[in-house]
């Protein structure tokens, strides 16, 4: 079920490259590789960090540091926003004004809870690994004790949150068409290089089949 758009997830710009729906909002949060995570401090000021986040089904997960500003306010019960984008190709237009990106971004509203089931600890800590390179949750060593006093891992559902995405070529004016200017796309993505060691591994430890085999959507 797509939940109604809010005042906060309607999309006034652009309208048409608005998408609510869950399917392409989880896409979206399942290949961002980040989020940043913004706020309104005691103060009144804005805040805002960078995360690494994992979706799994209808909540997000995001983790950071206790002593972070950030993750004591949203624990406390401070509203958030989180925001994740994509961004797929440059678009060179024959002005400069129509210069833009294709992108698939998403805004999500609410407030966050601090996750203390263990089994869900245990959970969303391996849904965030996996994230970032899926197959190292099953290899590398999960949170000790001392870890989880240090970190905390913070459940949002996405009840209130909306997708942008724009995909095409350059939106020139016609009066522009005829001008001896290049227009068109330039395509991005994410490469992996060869992985490399860390200086003290311990010798016979073979590389992981998942590094050799490792895409970026």
């Amino acid at each position: 079920m797509t939940p109604a758009p809010t005042k906060r997830t309607q999309i006034h710009r652009h309208p048409e490259r608005g998408m609510d729906d869950p399917a392409t909002i989880g896409s979206i949060l399942d290949e961002a590789l980040t989020c940043t995570v913004a706020w309104v401090d005691e103060q009144g000021r804005p805040r805002a960090l960078p995360t690494i986040q994992a979706r799994v089904g209808q909540t997000l997960y995001l983790h950071g540091s206790r002593a972070a500003r950030a993750w004591k306010a949203a624990a406390s019960g401070a509203e958030v926003c989180v925001v994740a984008t994509i961004i797929d190709e440059l678009v060179l237009a024959r002005t400069s004004p129509h210069h833009s990106m294709n992108y698939r971004s998403v805004v999500v509203y609410g407030t966050a809870r601090e996750v203390t089931d263990p089994a869900e600890l245990r959970a969303a800590a391996r849904a965030i690994t996996r994230h970032v390179v899926p197959g190292r949750e099953d290899d590398a060593i999960e949170p000790r004790e001392a870890d989880w006093r240090e970190t905390l891992i913070l459940g949002m559902p996405l009840t209130e949150a909306s997708a942008k995405v724009r995909t095409g070529p350059p939106n020139d004016d016609p009066g522009d068409l005829d001008a001896d200017v290049w227009a068109g796309t330039m395509p991005l993505r994410i490469v992996a290089d060869p992985p490399r060691p860390a200086p003290d591994l311990k010798p016979g430890i073979a590389e992981p089949s998942y590094l050799r085999d490792f895409r970026r959507p």
